[in-house]
């Protein structure tokens, strides 16, 4: 299979994105790091890390006596997390450009995790499978993972659900296979020849001042789609209005008393 375009890219703006959005999802990426089992004094490679937010909350789960490699494609990734770690004075973590199913490391590790991942890939079983070869046996490996499917507004808030359709479109055709990873995530763990995993899911789910958090990370995903929904035709720059997207999403869902339902937020590992 083709390797979807990853059509959020790797700007400044959208690395900045990245980490304003761990502030709003890391708990449920600590709840499932630490249920599937990440743990004091594990040495664990992050999977497309980013600007090293999923590596930061790892290296906290293993302290000081744990390390953390973190892996992404992307230099300007790299170079970003890399500062950031320098910053922050975190010297359990380091790392490493290049696609981590291809890298040779001096052991195996005792946790591979990873958030936002498994998602855009061709074959989510296939990573899982040579990922699992970089596991010890009795390591873990741990996904979470979005599903867009049951993301909805009650009544309707127009612009929300309208988001909604743009998000999924550009994922669509940008080459994404299904965003609906709930159901995914259990083939692909099983079909390489991991034991059936532990699943958990979690959703954003309120009204009113409640949910202007999400609403705001809506806003924030279509600004970076922004350039890929005008030019595959699925809105004009004039029809978004991102400069007044979020306030306008909350306005609607106030004056509609909407309630919000956003994706859903899955967990899934196996014990190799």
């Amino acid at each position: 299979m083709a390797s979807p375009i990853y059509a959020l890219g790797h700007s400044g703006r959208e690395l900045e994105r990245l980490s304003a959005q761990d502030r709003l999802i890391a708990p449920v990426t600590r709840q499932f790091f630490r249920e599937a089992g990440v743990a004091i004094g594990m040495h664990a490679l992050d999977v497309g890390s980013g600007p090293g937010d999923t590596a930061f909350l790892v290296a906290d789960l293993v302290g000081e006596v744990g390390t953390v490699i973190g892996t992404d494609r992307a230099a300007a990734a790299i170079a970003a997390a890399t500062e950031r770690a320098r910053v922050r004075g975190i010297r359990n973590v380091s790392f490493r450009q290049g696609d981590p199913t291809e890298m040779v490391f001096d052991r195996r590790f005792d946790a591979v995790v990873g958030r936002y991942v498994l998602l855009f890939q061709p074959d989510p079983t296939l990573m899982l499978r040579r990922l699992s070869e970089h596991v010890r046996p009795g390591g873990v490996i741990v996904f979470h993972e979005p599903d867009w499917d049951g993301a909805q507004s009650i009544p309707p808030a127009p612009t929300y659900d309208r988001c909604r359709e743009w998000i999924g479109d550009v994922f669509r055709i940008a080459g994404t296979p299904d965003t609906s990873m709930a159901a995914r995530l259990h083939q692909a763990f099983v079909g390489a020849g991991l034991t059936a995993p532990t699943m958990r899911m979690q959703t954003f789910v309120g009204g009113g001042a409640e949910c202007m958090d999400w609403l705001q990370a809506v806003a924030d995903l279509v600004e970076s789609l922004l350039p890929a929904i005008v030019r595959m035709s699925l809105a004009t720059a004039a029809e978004v209005e991102i400069e007044t997207l979020a306030e306008r999403l909350r306005r609607e869902v106030i004056a509609n008393s909407s309630v919000i339902i956003g994706r859903t937020e899955i967990g899934a590992w196996s014990r190799v």
